[in-house]
C-alpha cells in the first residue's frame, strides 16, 4: 500500500515562489513514479510533472518546464514540487499521486494513489 501526505501549499504573489512537499510511503515497492498534478476552479485536473522513484528521471508539462520542478529525497521518503514565477493561473490545488511503473508518466489513469491535495493561491 501507498500512503501519500502533502503539504506547503498557502498564498503568494505573483513572481513568487512555493514548495510543496509530499511524505510518501511506499511499502516494499520499487517501480513507483511520483507525479504532480493540478486542478484549477472549474477545470480538469492536469498534468505537472513526476519523477521515478528509483532513479530519478524526471518528466514535465511543456507549459511548465523551467519553472517548476521535481526532486525527491529518499532519505526522508519524500517529494518536492518547486514552484517558481508563479502566476495568478497557477492557482489550484495541487495533488501528488504514485503510479506503478518503471518509466515516467503523464497519465492520469496510470496513477492508482492521491494525497489529499494542497491548495495554492496566486494573487495579482
Amino acid at each position: 500500500q501507498v500512503q501519500l501526505v502533502e503539504s506547503g501549499g498557502g498564498l503568494v504573489q505573483a513572481g513568487g515562489s512555493l514548495r510543496l512537499s509530499c511524505a510518501v510511503s511506499t511499502g516494499t515497492f520499487s517501480d513507483i513514479v511520483m507525479g504532480w498534478f493540478r486542478q484549477a476552479p472549474g477545470k480538469e485536473r492536469e498534468f505537472v510533472g513526476c519523477i521515478t522513484w528509483s532513479g530519478g528521471n524526471t518528466d514535465y508539462a511543456d507549459s511548465m518546464r523551467g519553472r517548476f520542478t521535481v526532486s525527491r529525497d529518499l532519505a526522508k521518503n519524500t517529494v518536492y514540487l518547486q514552484l517558481n514565477s508563479l502566476a495568478p493561473e497557477d492557482t489550484g490545488v495541487y495533488y501528488c499521486g504514485a503510479a506503478r511503473t518503471w518509466l515516467p508518466t503523464r497519465v492520469h489513469s496510470r496513477y492508482s494513489y492521491w494525497g489529499q491535495g494542497t491548495q495554492v493561491t496566486v494573487s495579482s
